[in-house]
């Protein structure tokens, strides 16, 4: 079974079983394998719910994911919904660093009784399913070690022509109408290396805009893949005043991830790689 990796290299069994088949394309010695389905169904989020002990969001995409694979080792690493969601805080203190809104403790009641079974499992959880994730990786896949290297700007600017791209929601949801919570992953391949972003983006109305970035760079040419993770934040109100007072429609920046991600200042930042064996390993 594999294994998820979070913050301080934690890492847990993974709760995602992929099923592979073709590659959504090869290259170079790599295989990417993507997956765009359907939300869940009711007996599979029951189950899952079961299994990762918080009520799920109002739109997960469970069967979705993205496998980054080295054809020769077997070197891989994955992005689902299951294992990102396995890593949400499921128990504390409610006022001890979980974002609470005012409508927070009716929203979680009202989660406890829309579902079967869910009331036995909620507990003052992490509502806004804020997650460290940053990947699945296989049990024998070499581990990643912090690093001082960089993921290379200056190739990834270059107008290479993209060989593939795809963008796939992994979970949604809006907080009982008080923001969004989304993760989601874009993929794109070029000749000579690929890039993966896995975003979390928040936004609690009137109260936090959060994102955590985690991307994936591999340069084909060589034995190691980089990792870097990205936490941003800030308040509602110190992204919304960089917004021209002339502009009409405030929400089309506020619901824009890519320009609050532009605005938020960087909490932490963390460099990892990974060495990747040209041979199968054993």
């Amino acid at each position: 079974m594999a294994a998820t990796q979070g913050s301080l290299g934690q890492t847990q069994l993974s709760l995602y079983t992929p099923i592979l088949t073709t590659p959504s394309i090869s290259q170079a010695g790599w295989s990417i394998h993507t997956a765009k389905r359907a939300i869940l169904k009711s007996d599979e989020i029951d189950q899952i719910t079961e299994r990762i002990k918080i009520p799920l969001p109002e739109m997960i995409f469970g069967n979705n994911h993205v496998i980054i694979r080295h054809d020769a080792s077997g070197w891989e690493i994955g992005f689902n919904a299951l294992d990102a969601l396995d890593r949400v805080a499921k128990h504390g203190n409610p006022d001890g660093g979980l974002v609470k809104v005012s409508y927070s403790e009716a929203w979680l009641r009202d989660k406890a009784t829309s579902e079967d079974g869910v009331h036995e499992v909620v507990k003052p959880f992490d509502w806004t399913y804020t997650t460290d994730y940053r990947g699945t990786s296989r049990p024998m896949t070499t581990s990643f070690e912090k690093t001082e290297d960089k993921i290379p700007l200056h190739k990834l600017r270059r107008p290479d022509p993209i060989l593939f791209f795809e963008d796939i929601v992994l979970f949604e949801d809006e907080l009982g109408d008080n923001g969004i919570s989304m993760l989601s992953v874009k993929i794109r391949v070029m000749q000579d290396r690929l890039l993966l972003l896995c975003r979390f983006f928040l936004r609690v109305d009137d109260v936090v805009f959060r994102i955590r970035d985690c991307r994936i760079f591999v340069e084909f040419g060589e034995d190691e893949v980089l990792r870097e993770y990205v936490v941003k934040q800030d308040s509602y109100e110190n992204v919304k005043r960089k917004i021209s007072l002339r502009t009409r429609d405030l929400g089309l920046f506020l619901r824009d991830p890519n320009w609050v991600a532009e605005q938020l200042p960087v909490i932490e930042t963390v460099t990892e790689k990974a060495k990747v064996p040209m041979q199968a390993m054993t």
